[in-house]
C-alpha cells in the first residue's frame, strides 16, 4: 500500500478536517501509523540536530508542530477502537500498543531533546515569552522529567521495556473485559422474569436477543459498573440476582477472559516503573504531577468522607430492611435487593417512582431541548445536524456548532447506543483538537451505552442516563471551548484530577427550572414533568447518597491500595478478591450489601483507561464543582454573562494555565469543601 492510496495520509477534504471514514478501512491503520511514526521521528531529529542554541521557536514551537499527522491518525483510530472494536480493529490495536509506546518513549526520553528543553527552562526569566509560552516550557520540562528523560541509558532501556509491556497488558485487559461483558449478557426465556421493566426496556431486551439470533427471548446487556439500572425495577429477585452476579463475575471466571493475572502484572510493572523513576509507588508517581500532589492528600480526602458515608449507608440499609420486613415474606436484604427497595423507600417516603419518569425523558428531546438548550442559553452557541458528513459508525450523529456571533466553532459527534463492539461506560474524546498554531478547530465525540429499542419505538432515558448525557456534554464543551495556541494544551489536556470538573458542573442544569421544563415533557401528551414530582426529586436528592458515596469511595480506595504497593509487595502472588476486601475494610466501607462501584477485574478506568491511581479525581473535582454550582446560584444561574465568564476563565484556557489558578481567577478564591459535604449529606 502506497502513501497516496492510504486515506489516512491524505489531507482531509471534509469540513473541520473530519476524517473521511467512508474511505478508511482497518487495513489502512497500521501502514499509516508506520509512516507517521517515521515522519515525527524525522521532525524531532531535525530539532535535536540543529546546531543553533535552543530558542523557543527552534525547540518548543518545532516540537509542537511535529507529529501533526500522527495526532490525526491516532485520534481517528482510537475513536473507532473504543466505539466500534471489530475483530480487525482489535487486532490492529494489539499490534499497535507496544509500537505507540516505543515511539512516545523515543521522544520523551530523548536526552538531546531534553537538554534543549532544560536549557530553556533554566533561562525562563531571561526569555521574552507570553504566559502560555512560559507555561509550555514549564510543563514540557516537568513532563519529560516525570517520564524519565533524566535517567541513565540503561535505566531508559528498562523503562521502555516496561512501558511497552504495560501498553500490551492494558489493551489485553480491555479486550478481555469487552469479551466477557458480551458473553455474560443475561438471557431470559420468559417475559415474566422481567416483570417491572417498561415496554421500551422490554423492547430493547427483545431487540438485543434478536440481534444475537435468539428470537423470542430477552437479553440484558451489562453496564460497565457493578450495578445495573434494571435492578431498581425488576420484581423477580432471582432475575436481579442473576443480573448482578453476572456483572460481578466479569474477568474472574477462570476462562480465557480472566483479568486477574493481567491486572496483577500491571500492578507489579507499574510499581517497578515508579521505583525506577525514583518514587515509592505508582500512586506517588501519578499524584506528583496532579493537583493533589501526593497519595497522602488523596487518602485524607477519601477517609474524611468515608466514615459519614458509611453511617448514611447504614441508615439507608435500615430503612430498606423496614420495607422488606413489612412485606408478606420478610427476608434479610441482599446486595441485589438494594436498588429495588431504594425505589420502594422513595415511593413510600417521597411518593416518587423514578422508573416511572422515563416517558418524560425521550432521548431526542433531552438532547435538543435540554442539553443543547442549556448550552445555547449559557454560551449562545447553536447546533445544526450535518447528516451529509460521514461518521465512523452509522449510529453516530454529527452536529455543527456556531458561536453567538455566527462564527464556526467545531463539530460535535453523538454516539448514543450500546453495541457489542463498543466498550462499556460513557466518555468524551476528540477526533480533531483546536490549535491556533496548526490552524485547527475541534471535533469532539460523546459516547454513551443506551439500549436501542425495537424499530419504531422511542428511546426513553432513565434519570441516570439523562445525567450521563449532560455530564459527557460538559466534557465536550471543555473540548470545544478550549482556545489555545499550542496543541499540548488543547481541549481537555489538563490535570487528570481536574478534568472531571467541567463535566460535573454541567450536570447542574438537569434540574434547573427553565431547562427541566423545556425538555422533561411526556412522550404522549407533551405535558411537562409535574411540579410536585420536581419537588419530590429535590426532596429525595440526598437519599441513597450514603450508598452512592460509599460505592464510589470503595472503588477509589481499591485503586489507591493497588497503586500504593511498592515493587516488592506488588511482586507477591496476590489474591485479588482478598486484597480488594482488605482495602475496603481498611477504609471502613466493607459491606455485604454495598459493593464497590467497580471491582478490580472490570475496573477499566484504572487498568485500561487513564485513571490509574487517579479514580479519586471524580470526588476531588466535585469539591470544585459543588463550589461552582453555589457560585452560579449566587449570581443568577443560567445567564449569558455567567456562561461567558465560565467559558473565558475556565473552559477556554484548556491546559494553558495552572487549573487551580484558573479556578481562583473564576471564583475569586480557592474552592471550599462545605458545598460538597452538604450535597452528599455528609455534614453530620
Amino acid at each position: 500500500m502506497t502513501d497516496e492510496s492510504n486515506p489516512l495520509l491524505a489531507p482531509s477534504t471534509l469540513p473541520y478536517e473530519l476524517p473521511d471514514y467512508r474511505a478508511i478501512r482497518a487495513e489502512h491503520y497500521l501502514p499509516a501509523f508506520e509512516a507517521v511514526f517515521a515522519q515525527q521521528r524525522a521532525e524531532v531529529d531535525a530539532i535535536t540536530a540543529n546546531p543553533d542554541a535552543p530558542t523557543f521557536e527552534n525547540t518548543m514551537t518545532a516540537l509542537e508542530l511535529s507529529g501533526d499527522l500522527l495526532g490525526r491518525v491516532a485520534h481517528a483510530f482510537y475513536t473507532v477502537s473504543s466505539a466500534d472494536a471489530t475483530p480487525d480493529i482489535q487486532a490492529v490495536e494489539e499490534t499497535l500498543a507496544p509500537l505507540m509506546s516505543a515511539h512516545q518513549d523515543a521522544i520523551q526520553l530523548d536526552s538531546t531533546l531534553y537538554a534543549r528543553v532544560r536549557a530553556l527552562f533554566e533561562r525562563l526569566d531571561e526569555l521574552d515569552l507570553t504566559p502560555e509560552q512560559r507555561y509550555l516550557v514549564e510543563r514540557r520540562h516537568t513532563q519529560m522529567s516525570h517520564a524519565g528523560a533524566g535517567l541513565s541509558d540503561e535505566a531508559k532501556q528498562r523503562l521502555t521495556a516496561l512501558n511497552q509491556r504495560l501498553s500490551t497488558l492494558t489493551t489485553t485487559f480491555e479486550k478481555n473485559l469487552l469479551a466477557d461483558t458480551n458473553e455474560l449478557a443475561v438471557v431470559f426465556d420468559d417475559v415474566a422474569e422481567l416483570d417491572g421493566l417498561t415496554a421500551g426496556e422490554l423492547s430493547a431486551a427483545a431487540q438485543a436477543a434478536a440481534d444475537r439470533g435468539l428470537e423470542g427471548r430477552y437479553v440484558v446487556a451489562l453496564t460497565l459498573f457493578t450495578g445495573h439500572p434494571y435492578l431498581s425495577s425488576l420484581t423477580d429477585r432471582e432475575s436481579r440476582r442473576r443480573l448482578l452476579a453476572a456483572s460481578r463475575s466479569r474477568g474472574s471466571r477462570g476462562n480465557a477472559h480472566d483479568n486477574r493475572g493481567v491486572l496483577r502484572e500491571i500492578v507489579r510493572l507499574r510499581a517497578e516503573r515508579a521505583e525506577l523513576l525514583g518514587y515509592h509507588n505508582h500512586a506517588a508517581y501519578i499524584t506528583s504531577d496532579e493537583t493533589a500532589g501526593s497519595p497522602a492528600a488523596v487518602r485524607e480526602l477519601l477517609f474524611r468522607l468515608a466514615a459519614p458515608a458509611a453511617r448514611n449507608a447504614a441508615r439507608e440499609r435500615a430503612a430498606l430492611q423496614e420495607i422488606v420486613d413489612a412485606g408478606p415474606e420478610p427476608f434479610p436484604l441482599e446486595v441485589h435487593d438494594w436498588a429495588f427497595y431504594t425505589e420502594q423507600v422513595r415511593q413510600a417516603r417521597y411518593d416518587l417512582d423514578r422508573a416511572a419518569l422515563r416517558p418524560w425523558f425521550e432521548a431526542e428531546r433531552v438532547l435538543q431541548d435540554g442539553v443543547f438548550f442549556a448550552a445555547t442559553a449559557l454560551y449562545g452557541i447553536t447546533f445544526t445536524e450535518r447528516a451529509d458528513l460521514p461518521s465512523y459508525h452509522p449510529e453516530a450523529r454529527i452536529f455543527e456548532i456556531h458561536n453567538a456571533d455566527g462564527s464556526a466553532l467545531g463539530l460535535y459527534v453523538l454516539d448514543l447506543y450500546t453495541r457489542d463492539t463498543k466498550r462499556g461506560g460513557a466518555w468524551m474524546n476528540s477526533i480533531v483538537t483546536q490549535s491556533r498554531l496548526r490552524g485547527t478547530a475541534p471535533v469532539v465525540v460523546n459516547n454513551l451505552n443506551v439500549a436501542r429499542p425495537a424499530p419504531g419505538q422511542p428511546t426513553l432515558l432513565t434519570l441516570d442516563e439523562v445525567n450521563t448525557l449532560f455530564h459527557e456534554f460538559g466534557h465536550a464543551l471543555h473540548g470545544l471551548f478550549a482556545t489555545v495556541t499550542y496543541p499540548s494544551f488543547a481541549g481537555t489536556n489538563v490535570y487528570r484530577d481536574f478534568v472531571e470538573f467541567p463535566s460535573q458542573v454541567n450536570e447542574m442544569w438537569i434540574y434547573w427550572p427553565e431547562v427541566l421544563s423545556n425538555y422533561a415533557r411526556h412522550i404522549d401528551t407533551g405535558e411537562p414533568l409535574p411540579a410536585e414530582v420536581v419537588d419530590k426529586l429535590a426532596a429525595s436528592e440526598t437519599f441513597n447518597q450514603g450508598f452512592a458515596t460509599s460505592e464510589y469511595l470503595a472503588a477509589a480506595w481499591i485503586d489507591q491500595a493497588w497503586h500504593c504497593l511498592g515493587a516488592s509487595d506488588a511482586a507477591a502472588d496476590i489474591d485479588v478478591a482478598a486484597f480488594e476486601a482488605g482495602a475496603v475494610t481498611e477504609i471502613g466501607l466493607h459491606s455485604e450489601v454495598v459493593p464497590p462501584r467497580y471491582s478490580s477485574t472490570y475496573f477499566a478506568h484504572i487498568f485500561s483507561g487513564g485513571y490509574s491511581a487517579g479514580y479519586y479525581s471524580y470526588i476531588w473535582s466535585e469539591v470544585l464543582d459543588a463550589d461552582t454550582v453555589e457560585w452560579f446560584h449566587e449570581n443568577g444561574g443560567l445567564t449569558r454573562a455567567n456562561g461567558d465568564r465560565f467559558r473565558q476563565r475556565l473552559l477556554g484556557v484548556g491546559g494553558s494555565k495552572d487549573p487551580l489558578e484558573a479556578y481562583r481567577d473564576f471564583r475569586g478564591r480557592d474552592a471550599e469543601i462545605e458545598p460538597l459535604l452538604t450535597r452528599r449529606g455528609l455534614t453530620d
